[in-house]
């Protein structure tokens, strides 16, 4: 049996990857989720007949206590974890769990720039050296990741592997038709994450206002503690027209489908889950360098940029598509469900 563990059912990338990767093992094998809070919009994405473990506490101090209890009355044989400070917490406690159960964790932002954007950068350094060695499979979303752990922390290579992230894209296309457009008459962008530092939403504001075409249009997806702080920057740079906060939205992909380009401006990712469903909509990709492994995608549609000048200038050089309609899928192979799937039946069946 496979135990998930999320903190809630927030509308992020990491969350959205551990649902996608719980509703394909579902079928085939028992699988189980501990959330601290049950709160989420992803909550109904949850299937039916997958157990759903509510901690009812809203931070992890709080809640690790009742998780060893949970963990212990379960017995999983394998605990799959995808957040930093809650995979380190795992880790410092296993000798409490039971002695069979396999734990993974699975990295979600480059340890390079993540860690040094953690307000305790420091003890987190200390404690990803010291604990990551030993989970039984540490999962890195790019190959550049799983380089990081092997040179800046030691860590054992034979126990990291290298996941691609799930991307159901029949499923994904075909719930973006119809599309949505915010459209003025020049280029559509879409940027889509959580309104935080992270995300990089305030600067890519700044990159807007400054595009040549000003019937350009930009929609951003997602909610998060920066709104008003951005809302407020909109109108200082006096492109209030021509911007619109959607919030968080269940079905992302008709605007991915209707924009003319994807915009990611994170300051650090791993491996952007909303790059690979823009591509699997067939809307190619403006990124910056800092995220994560997107170069690893090698794809002629993704366009990474080492500063603010070079975003600019691939906005400005963005196409209007010819087409009102959905355009083939961009997604490479290795990111498709049946190819993500089968290598963790593999790592389930050395376990057997």
């Amino acid at each position: 049996m496979v135990l998930f563990i999320l903190p809630r059912f927030s509308g992020g990338g990491a969350e959205r990857v551990i649902i996608n990767l719980l509703t394909e093992l579902c079928d085939d094998y028992l699988v189980e989720i501990v959330v601290f809070d049950k709160n989420g919009p992803l909550l109904n994405a949850i299937p039916r007949d997958v157990t759903i473990h509510n901690l009812s506490k809203t931070t992890l101090r709080s809640a690790v206590v009742p998780l060893v209890k949970k963990i212990k009355q379960v017995n999983p044989d394998v605990i799959f974890s995808t957040f930093g400070y809650i995979n380190v917490t795992l880790l410092s406690i296993r000798w409490l769990l039971p002695q069979k159960v396999k734990i993974w964790v699975r990295e979600a932002n480059l340890p390079s720039i993540s860690i040094p954007n953690n307000p305790h950068s420091k003890i987190m350094n200390i404690l990803y050296w010291a604990l990551y060695r030993k989970a039984d499979k540490l999962i890195c979303t790019s190959t550049r990741m799983k380089s990081e752990f092997i040179l800046d922390f030691s860590i054992p290579e034979s126990i990291i592997e290298v996941l691609p992230n799930l991307v159901d894209s029949d499923t994904i296309r075909t719930l973006s038709i119809p599309t949505k457009r915010f459209d003025r008459g020049g280029v559509c962008y879409i940027a889509s994450g959580r309104l935080t530092f992270q995300k990089g939403f305030d600067r890519l504001l700044h990159w807007f206002s400054k595009l040549e075409n000003k019937k350009s249009t930009l929609v951003i997806l997602g909610d998060g503690n920066l709104k008003d702080e951005l809302t407020r920057e909109v109108v200082l740079l006096d492109i209030q027209d021509r911007v619109r906060f959607v919030g968080f939205c269940n079905n992302p992909w008709k605007w991915y489908t209707g924009a003319d380009v994807f915009l990611l401006s994170s300051r650090w990712e791993g491996m952007p889950n909303s790059v690979l469903e823009s591509l699997a909509c067939g809307t190619p990709v403006v990124a910056t360098e800092d995220s994560g492994g997107i170069r690893e995608i090698n794809n002629n549609s993704i366009i990474v940029t080492n500063n603010s000048r070079q975003f600019i200038q691939a906005m400005n050089s963005a196409k209007i598509k010819t087409k009102n309609y959905q355009l083939d899928s961009l997604l490479p192979k290795r990111y498709k469900k049946e190819n993500v799937i089968h290598i963790i039946r593999e790592w389930l069946n050395e376990i057997k």
